[in-house]
């Protein structure tokens, strides 16, 4: 018969008291930039920073005793991990997760401090997979899948009826996809409440697993991705099967289109998310007018991001929105030169950050040197106001590219 209404309805009376029913949000702004009326729901807010406390939960309390007092593995590149054993830990579970080498040390480290062993094994996800398997079997412990398992896929389902409890007029739902639990779980409630919501699935250019498999297309994948939450090479067999019949559409987006709905989430809502949560997003922005004028549920569904990740693309949109600029400026060798140089920036309002002083290393002319400033700016027509005032000084200054040497 496989999920129904009904077991995912059950699923949230079992949670009911145990995690945090996050917010579910109209976003004005976020409406205004994409034409859609988007409701955001955080699922960042639970207590591990991801959606994956539902399903987790409800796997392990349908465990028996004897299975619980023997222990669970699960392999996970990180929000599966912490749910598994933060949950473990309060049920009072042994627990062992098996995580891919390069997970984020956020990730790591917040799973060890619930109390589960980290085992890391594999660059992916599936080579995690299959490490845990081995150890199920040698240890007698019980696996606890991230996506394709019936009260996994139940408990992320829940989401689905939080959003319509609270926003009963949706009429889309753009879900992340990575092995397809999530967007199984919602697409089961959803649609079983109203069958005529559109159910759609966002993965990466590089990870579009799920996709082609549904497409009965060799799985063909990237080896990384910033939404490494969704980079599963191998998708699940259940979820295929209830996304082929209920889900809609599978988009893809790039790394710069995930990028970009990062610092969205974070400038206009104050939020911080993980890649995978903002592919979402991602995908409203490069298509809005395919929602245009709908009423759209988005999932955001974590917001463990490494800070090294985080801090790295923020100054690379500082960049591109030409807030934090590289200027070049040919001086002459002399005393008092560079100080002339930084009263003309200071004039024009620009916050100096860097300064590199090249002698040595330069085509210019001797008795000249070239001198390097990293800049924080209003933007880009103050870069402008900038030149204007190096130029007024009898400085030749020029803008570097991102990504450009002198």
């Amino acid at each position: 018969m496989g999920i129904t209404l009904q077991d995912i309805r059950h699923a949230s009376d079992l949670l009911t008291g145990h995690i945090c029913e996050t917010p579910c949000r109209y976003s004005g702004k976020l409406s205004d930039l994409t034409g859609a009326a988007v409701f955001l729901k955080y699922e960042n807010l639970q207590y591990t920073g991801s959606f994956k406390e539902r399903g987790a939960l409800v796997k392990l309390r349908s465990l028996s005793a004897q299975a619980r007092k023997r222990g669970v593995i699960a392999m996970s590149a990180g929000n599966h991990a912490q749910a598994v054993a933060y949950h473990c830990r309060k049920l009072g579970i042994p627990a062992t997760i098996v995580m891919p080498l390069y997970t984020p040390n956020v990730k790591v480290e917040h799973t060890r401090e619930h109390g589960a062993e980290v085992i890391l094994h594999g660059e992916l996800l599936s080579d995690a997979a299959d490490h845990a398997r081995h150890l199920a079997v040698k240890q007698g412990l019980t696996l606890i899948h991230p996506y394709d398992d019936e009260r996994i896929i139940t408990g992320q389902g829940t989401i689905a009826i939080e959003m319509l409890a609270s926003q009963p007029d949706l009429e889309v739902f753009i879900v992340p996809v990575g092995g397809g639990g999530l967007i199984s779980g919602i697409a089961t409630a959803a649609r079983g409440i109203n069958p005529a919501i559109e159910i759609i699935g966002v993965q990466t250019v590089r990870f579009p697993a799920m996709k082609q498999a549904l497409a009965g297309e060799p799985i063909q994948c990237g080896r990384s991705t910033i939404a490494e939450g969704i980079a599963v090479k191998s998708p699940g067999q259940q979820t295929k099967a209830i996304i082929s019949r209920l889900v809609a559409d599978i988009m893809l987006t790039g790394e710069d289109d995930i990028e970009s709905a990062l610092r969205l989430l974070l400038d206009l809502e104050k939020t911080v998310v993980e890649g995978a949560a903002a592919a979402a997003l991602a995908a409203l922005a490069k298509e809005p007018r395919r929602f245009s004028g709908k009423k759209v549920g988005i999932v955001l569904s974590g917001g463990n991001i490494d800070p090294l990740i985080l801090a790295s693309i923020i100054k690379r949109g500082l960049v591109q929105s030409g807030r934090m600029i590289r200027l070049h400026v040919a001086v002459r060798d002399i005393p008092g030169a560079l100080s002339q140089v930084c009263r003309c920036i200071g004039e024009a309002g620009a916050n100096i950050v860097e300064v590199h002083h090249q002698r040595s290393f330069t085509s210019l002319p001797l008795e000249s040197a070239q001198v390097e400033f990293i800049l924080i700016t209003r933007g880009l027509t103050h870069v402008e106001d900038i030149l204007q005032k190096l130029s007024q000084g009898g400085f030749k200054a020029r803008v570097m590219p991102a990504g450009q040497d002198g």
